[in-house]
């Protein structure tokens, strides 16, 4: 019983956000709340604010107006370190002139201010378990260049299980990645909600994938069109209803496995 209980703890509150990049509107009036245990997916075409979003709640970016808050602080506050691990879209691709074993990547995320000169025993262990987490014990000593893409991100994430985050934010974490790889990726993070308690909010445009494993899905277009459950999120006809786009060849321009259409609906942005 405890477990649930706990879980109604609001990780993440989002109220009447709006964010302007280059003097137009990319958010607008968000409104959003994401409890703890929750796995969250976010949708949405190239351009229609994603990463904006996320880039709001990590901090890195101030709004026009509206209040985000994290464990009921200020995004970026000092109390909630450690508490919010991130994986960014780059975080897989790495340098390749970095000599750096899966082991020595994981422990980066044991570091942090407060006892960068002092790393305890205990940091060892959490290490060794987030490598067993993610599945790579095999390869825990192996350069990380060395990798396929998707050892590469499960290695990412291992860094941010290492930290203890509490809180995990994906930006596009699928990209790259075969299939299988995907899948597997995926029910990690679905066992990390389930048996670790971990609140996760991830970004993609994997329609299928998401809709398949995050419990929630939100659909953004400057502002969110859908908020439910993962299994009641529209088919591509009702999608394109929630767009307001019309059949002109009985085509819709968001497709399951294309990518083209994307970089097409971002280019018309652009123009406008």
């Amino acid at each position: 019983m405890t477990e649930s209980f706990e879980c109604q703890e609001s990780v993440l509150k989002v109220q009447g956000l709006s964010v302007n990049r280059s003097n137009k509107s990319v958010l607008k009036n968000i409104n959003l709340e994401i409890k703890c245990g929750e796995f969250v997916g976010l949708v949405g075409p190239n351009g229609s604010g994603k990463s904006t979003l996320l880039m709001a709640i990590l901090g890195i970016l101030n709004s026009q107006s509206g209040t985000i808050e994290i464990y009921n602080q200020p995004p970026s506050s000092s109390k909630t370190l450690g508490k919010v691990g991130w994986v960014s879209q780059a975080a897989a691709s790495l340098p390749p002139h970095i000599r750096l074993t899966v082991r020595e990547l994981v422990r980066l995320g044991t570091i942090n201010k407060k006892n960068f000169f002092w790393l305890k025993q205990s940091s060892n262990q959490r290490v060794e378990q987030a490598i067993e987490m993610v599945g790579l014990s095999h390869v825990a000593d192996m350069d990380v260049t060395r990798l396929s893409g998707g050892q590469r991100q499960r290695a990412v994430i291992g860094r941010v299980l290492a930290s203890d985050a509490e809180f995990i934010l994906l930006d596009e974490p699928l990209v790259g990645i075969d299939r299988e790889s995907r899948n597997s990726l995926l029910r990690l993070l679905d066992r990390l909600c389930h048996e670790q308690n971990k609140t996760i909010f991830m970004v993609s445009h994997d329609l299928a994938a998401i809709r398949q494993t995050t419990h929630r899905m939100l659909y953004l277009e400057e502002s969110i069109q859908f908020d439910g459950p993962s299994d009641q999120f529209p088919d591509l006809i009702g999608l394109a209803d929630l767009r307001g786009i019309k059949h002109v060849h009985g085509h819709d321009e968001f497709d399951h496995h294309s990518h083209h259409h994307h970089h097409h609906s971002h280019d018309k942005e652009e123009e406008e």
